[in-house]
């Protein structure tokens, strides 16, 4: 990639309720509600396993700049203009996938994989770092740490501080929430690239592959034709397996967009007319009712998986009583900085 983005649209202290995505919201909120998660994510952060994880993925990356692949670094920092946040660090990393991610809550940093800048056209290279600054302002990375470090977990990865944590009814109820966060952010990267259908079109991608020839509008039709399945036996089973991801299918990311653009809230906000920072508006019983269907959500997902929330609660209170004990018996040796981390 050789050239860069014209200078996109610049929405001055724009807040991430403006774009926010309902599920989001009511999903975040849910999530806020199970007992102890927000101790949980205070622990893991202390612990320094989401920074280690941040170093192995940086540890062979190259960091980009005015003087590393200028016209990647421009279009991160027109992006970042755009959303009116200061551009946090970008690196490139040797990945024969198309994708990009973001860890660290405290210091987010965005790293973006090498097939995608080789194969994307500069304008839905855009799109996508706009995608991942989304996650930034929205902060969402206070959470994708600690999906994250459960995914390791579960995987059979060996984070000794970890044993005894009951982390499948957890990550379970985090992917619930990142794939309502992943609608969230596809909006930010509308309007900072001023253009909701290269977004459909780094989405079409993401799901083909960077082939010649693909036609967008063909793929916005079978985004409505799938949508629209009235087969159960279909719908329940695409359903199923998506609960096992930490995004949704590209093609109900694009309806969803689309579907967003339709209601002309897009316009309104390419208008200036959005909320802004400070100026967040109140819950409404509307709101109210989404959350709690998402924390009914969760707590199927934990049912299912870990007992119930009532026992789930009990097994992180005593994971944590355990160790703070065994934290004061050995002396608490430091880590490296405890960090949170995530992707998306």
């Amino acid at each position: 990639m050789t050239t860069t983005q014209a200078a996109g649209p610049r929405l001055p202290g724009i807040s991430a309720k403006a774009y926010e995505h309902p599920a989001d919201r009511a999903a975040t909120s849910a999530l806020r509600s199970i007992p102890l998660m927000d101790r949980l994510l205070k622990t893991l952060s202390e612990l320094g396993l989401e920074k280690r994880h941040r170093q192995i993925l940086l540890g062979n990356a190259v960091r980009l700049g005015t003087d590393q692949v200028p016209a990647v670094w421009d279009l991160h920092c027109d992006a970042a203009a755009a959303l009116d946040i200061d551009p946090p660090l970008l690196y490139v990393t040797q990945t024969p996938v198309a994708n990009a991610l973001t860890i660290g809550a405290r210091s987010p940093v965005v790293i973006v994989f090498s097939e995608l800048v080789a194969s994307y056209q500069p304008e839905e290279v855009h799109a996508v770092l706009a995608h991942e600054l989304g996650h930034v302002l929205s902060e969402h990375t206070y959470y994708t740490g600690a999906l994250y470090t459960l995914a390791q977990v579960l995987q059979g990865v060996s984070l000794i501080p970890l044993a005894g944590l009951p982390a499948r009814g957890l990550y379970m109820a985090l992917l619930e929430w990142a794939r309502a966060a992943e609608l969230s952010s596809d909006r930010a990267a509308a309007i900072a690239v001023g253009d909701p259908q290269i977004v459909c079109a780094s989405l079409m991608r993401l799901a083909g592959g960077a082939l010649p020839g693909m036609n967008l509008q063909a793929f916005l039709r079978q985004a409505t034709e799938y949508t629209e399945e009235e087969d159960l036996f279909a719908r329940h089973a695409r359903f199923r397996d998506e609960l096992a991801r930490p995004h949704p299918f590209a093609v109900r990311r694009v309806r969803e967009l689309v579907g967003w653009v339709g209601t002309g809230e897009y316009d309104r906000i390419m208008a200036g007319s959005y909320v802004r920072r400070g100026e967040e508006p109140p819950m409404t019983q509307e709101f109210e009712s989404a959350v709690a269907h998402y924390r009914e959500r969760f707590n199927l997902m934990v049912e299912r998986t870990a007992g119930g929330i009532t026992k789930l609660t009990g097994q992180i209170q005593s994971w944590l009583s355990n160790l703070t004990d065994s934290g004061s018996r050995g002396g608490g040796d430091e880590d490296e900085g405890g960090e949170s981390s995530g992707a998306s």
